[in-house]
């Protein structure tokens, strides 16, 4: 199964935005992650097309299973 962290946040035009970050951590360090966005929030490394990213809005980790199916 692969994981992923969303790192959710919001954009001048107040709409949300996801960064995808493959193979995290595990167990996942709220206080870090919080960090972390403020960072990206305060250094704008980030383009939306919505503007800035001015806020976060949440974390989440996301698991996800594939089964690849054989055509005859």
């Amino acid at each position: 199964m692969a994981k992923t962290l969303e790192l959710i946040f919001e954009n001048m035009e107040g709409r949300v935005v996801r960064l995808t970050l493959e193979s995290p951590v595990e167990p996942a360090d709220p206080a870090l992650i919080s960090q972390v966005m403020d960072e990206i929030i305060a250094k704008n490394v980030f383009d939306s097309s919505g503007g800035d990213l001015v806020q976060k809005r949440g974390a989440r980790l996301v698991e996800r299973y594939v089964e690849d199916i054989e055509l005859p």
